[in-house]
């Protein structure tokens, strides 16, 4: 008797995963760009999409995941302008007079239509480009506005409802990259075998944890430069039986003591306990430890480093935007924070 709602929890799932990402990404960089330049960033729709235009405005000048100092989102649909240059003049021009008053050259303007056929978003961000303004619309696969803008997102469906759950998805990822580019945190992941410490084959004593010399040091020197340092492990030895999560969480606390010995601070562990053929989304090069690290600790791929020995490692990092260094034998984890923190003073000047 639950078909009918597993087929529509299923349409908009479907709807959602076709959005292009690219689309996403190009208009998470002109909002990026705008607030970084503190300039504004002003929603507007009607009817269910006012309400999403209220809401993302909301995400941005007050907070999305995390807290952080407020960007300025700023929404037209305030009841009271709205009725007033309504009433007065035509309903046509409810956004297009307020984009008058408050937009800027090098504001984003952003407008929400399920029609993509708003006659009174097309003529607000029309204006808003006259005035020097760039100019980004969501829509449906259909309508004007999208032909009227720098940048349209598009929601690949024309059914109303799909839509607009479309466009609050991406309008709400859009302002996870935005607030993890303008205030994320960096961090250093690390591989925990072969780069912090010798590979002991499903290593289940703690007695056999052994980090190798200079890397507390080495650590300690991420943490006051303002790294966060996570480590990032395949840990297949739990699904094959070789020992469980407790056995690994003694390891790994051997692993943290002489790394706290030594002055240092590791602020995360992520491991995956899956066998390859289990094909997991964790396992590295998957980058689902990766990804929760992002959202737990607030992280900015761009500004975060991958060290580790194995393709996959590189591999990992690479898939989420993360520089790389790779340890081998004519580099160990201490050359690799070298080269890190020698890259760190050059970028920051």
């Amino acid at each position: 008797m639950n078909e009918d709602i597993v087929a529509e929890l299923k349409r908009s799932a479907d709807t959602i995963s076709k959005i292009d990402p690219a689309q996403i990404r190009a208009a998470a960089d002109m909002i990026y760009e705008c607030v970084k330049r503190k300039g504004q960033v002003i929603f507007m729709g009607n009817g269910g999409s006012s309400a999403d235009a209220q809401h993302i405005a909301a995400e941005l000048s007050g907070r999305y995941a995390f807290d952080r100092p407020a960007m300025a989102g700023v929404c037209l649909s305030n009841v009271v302008p709205i009725t007033a240059i309504g009433n007065d003049y035509s309903y046509d021009i409810i956004f297009q007079r307020q984009i008058e008053a408050f937009c800027r050259p090098g504001d984003v303007v952003v407008g929400l239509s399920t029609s993509g056929n708003s006659k009174n978003v097309i003529l607000a961000v029309q204006k808003a480009k006259e005035i020097g303004a760039k100019t980004i619309s969501f829509t449906g696969d259909q309508g004007k506005l999208r032909d009227a803008v720098d940048l349209a997102v598009i929601i690949p469906t024309k059914e109303t409802a799909r839509v607009q759950e479309g466009y609050l998805a991406a309008l709400h990822t859009i302002c996870g990259i935005v607030e993890r580019a303008m205030y994320g945190r960096a961090a250093v992941l690390t591989d925990r075998d072969n780069t912090l410490c010798p590979d002991v084959p499903y290593c289940h004593d703690p007695a056999q944890m052994k980090v190798y010399p200079g890397v507390p040091a080495a650590i300690a020197r991420l943490n006051r430069a303002g790294y966060e340092v996570i480590v990032i492990s395949n840990q297949s030895g739990i699904n094959r039986g070789y020992f469980d999560e407790k056995m690994l969480k003694a390891v790994n606390r051997a692993m943290l003591d002489q790394i706290e010995a030594g002055g240092g601070r590791i602020d995360g562990i992520y491991f995956c306990p899956h066998r390859p053929d289990e094909h997991c989304s964790c396992r590295k090069p998957e980058v689902g430890m990766g990804l929760r690290a992002i959202a737990e600790h607030h992280l900015d791929p761009v500004k975060c480093w991958m060290i580790g020995d194995a393709d996959k490692d590189v591999q990992f990092g690479q898939r989420l935007g993360m520089q790389t260094v790779q340890v081998g034998a004519d580099r160990n984890f201490v050359t690799a924070v070298n080269e890190i923190l020698a890259n760190t003073i050059k970028t920051s000047y």
